[in-house]
């Protein structure tokens, strides 16, 4: 496997997410300052879990324009996951879904995916250096 960033972004977790810092540069914007966010609950297939974690945790930090990507356990339901994301801007997050690497991780993961939940798009406004309203 190369070394390139293994995230599967929008396409994999289907409109998904992020809200942990990483760097602590601020981000660069989209002219109009304005970031972009995803929420998103997404369901594995029963004993996936941990195996989607893993696959969607990887190599985020060196996504070009992503400022956070936070997986994290739903403490209610062993088959579900919680993805934050954090973009300097939508065309940042668009570009991300191109990448070889993330066209990859998709492949991957879908077999491990039972189905999507819940998903939002956001505007960060605070929580992170740059973000305004």
């Amino acid at each position: 496997m190369s070394d390139a960033p293994v995230i599967g972004r929008r396409g994999f977790v289907g409109g998904a997410v992020a809200i942990a810092m990483i760097g602590s540069a601020t981000p660069l914007m989209a002219e109009d300052g304005a970031m972009f966010g995803l929420i998103g609950k997404l369901k594995a297939k029963p004993g996936q879990r941990d195996a989607l974690a893993a696959l969607l945790a990887g190599g985020s930090e060196t996504m070009p324009g992503c400022i956070s990507y936070v997986v994290a356990e739903d403490l209610a339901d062993a088959d579900a996951l919680w993805i934050t994301e954090i973009w300097e801007s939508k065309a940042a997050h668009d570009a991300s879904l191109s990448l070889p690497a993330v066209k990859e991780a998709i492949a991957k993961g879908r077999p491990l995916i039972a189905g999507f939940e819940s998903g939002a798009q956001t505007r960060p406004i605070s929580g992170v250096p740059g973000a305004t309203k």
